[in-house]
């Protein structure tokens, strides 16, 4: 095989360089629109994100719009209650005017408890989750038991929207004042 010349080697070696090239400026464009085509579904993705976003939004606020229109429509009988109620007082009809406040008061309690508004319990010991001592007051009733409501707490299903006011027990002056004396005494003993 005679030897190839020097001048003809270098133009196949640019060839080869120039195929080689030219499939990777092939290569380099597929992986351009590859890119932009999964680009193109990342912002597809992220607008339909941001709109079911709005739209969940949306859908929200018509909820509750349309939670405060039923609770709202429930109450609306109440107000004319109350009015009849106030009617019948400037007529100075006392009994149609108790008669017509308890009536309100029930219905009021009756709608109120529809929505899932339950009294907070106040018979028995004192709970901190649920009630709010405002005092303690000595008494011959078991200490830590409520003694007296001072206003009503209340539930809308498990939170507590108002904790009860209470009055608790607190042990005798006579204990008290026997439990400090011996306190003092251990005190005074200690130090012999």
């Amino acid at each position: 095989m005679p030897p190839v010349p020097p001048k003809q080697q270098a133009e196949s070696r640019v060839a080869e360089l120039e195929e080689r090239v030219a499939a990777l400026e092939q290569e380099l464009d597929a992986a351009q629109a590859e890119r932009d085509e999964r680009l193109a579904d990342l912002q597809r993705v992220a607008a339909d994100f941001d709109n079911y976003r709005k739209r969940a939004l949306r859908d929200q606020e018509n909820l509750v719009a349309r939670a405060h229109e039923r609770l709202v429509k429930e109450l609306l009988p109440i107000v004319d209650d109350l009015e009849r109620a106030l009617e019948a007082a400037a007529e100075h009809e006392e009994a149609k005017l108790e008669e017509g406040v308890r009536f309100v008061h029930r219905n009021l309690a009756d709608v109120l408890a529809r929505e899932g508004l339950a009294e907070i319990e106040t018979n028995g010991r004192f709970d901190p989750h649920v009630h709010e001592a405002l005092l303690s007051q000595p008494s011959q009733a078991e200490e830590g038991s409520v003694l007296d409501v001072v206003q009503k707490g209340y539930r809308l299903g498990d939170r507590v929207l108002r904790p009860a006011r209470v009055v608790v027990a607190a042990a005798p002056a006579e204990a008290r004042e026997a439990a400090s004396a011996e306190a003092r005494e251990e005190n005074d003993g200690d130090r012999d």
